[in-house]
């Protein structure tokens, strides 16, 4: 999805960049129906990247949900066989420590199941976290570019029409 956006930037540059400029001003004629397409797109794109975080966020949930089950069905099981080796006096000892032992087992898978859940959630949203930076930092960056052209022409017109032209960001030729 980020390439979809970084694509759309790049097709708003190029229409401004093609567009025709009105003599002795800073404004640019562009086509009102592609500039309006790539606006619609990049509204299209954008609310996907959001439903990808919310569909990872309720992926976590399942995943947590399903976790704590499957613990308490292994706590539940683990409950259920020390109650069966409680039969006789000897057996009534020996099934605690075993049932114990069950139970600490439980525990720990459940916790295992538990922190994997959190692990693989939080490496999930943390790589969704750096698309977002980047693609703020690539709309920022198409916003500076942008606000520099506009100041450049301003400055261009200030200067006059016989003065040498030069574009933003480019070093001039000597």
């Amino acid at each position: 999805m980020a390439i979809d956006i970084l694509h759309l930037v790049d097709r708003l540059e190029t229409l401004v960049e093609q567009g025709r400029r009105l003599p002795l001003t800073s404004a640019v004629v562009i086509d009102e129906g592609t500039f309006l397409d790539i606006i619609d797109q990049m509204r299209i794109s954008i609310p996907e990247e959001i439903k990808q975080a919310k569909r990872i966020e309720q992926e976590r949930e399942q995943i947590i949900a399903q976790a704590h089950a499957e613990a308490a069905r292994i706590i539940s099981q683990g409950r259920e066989d020390a109650a069966r080796l409680v039969a006789e006096h000897e057996l009534r000892r020996q099934a605690q420590e075993q049932a114990e032992r069950m139970l600490d087992e439980a525990r720990r898978q459940a916790q295992a199941i538990c922190q994997g859940a959190d692990d693989y959630a939080a490496e999930v949203l943390a790589k969704l976290s750096e698309e977002v930076a980047n693609l703020q930092r690539v709309i920022t960056n198409g916003l500076v570019t942008l606000g520099q052209r506009r100041k450049a022409q301003r400055d261009e017109e200030a200067e006059g029409p016989d003065a040498p032209r030069q574009r933003p960001g480019r070093p001039q030729a000597l």
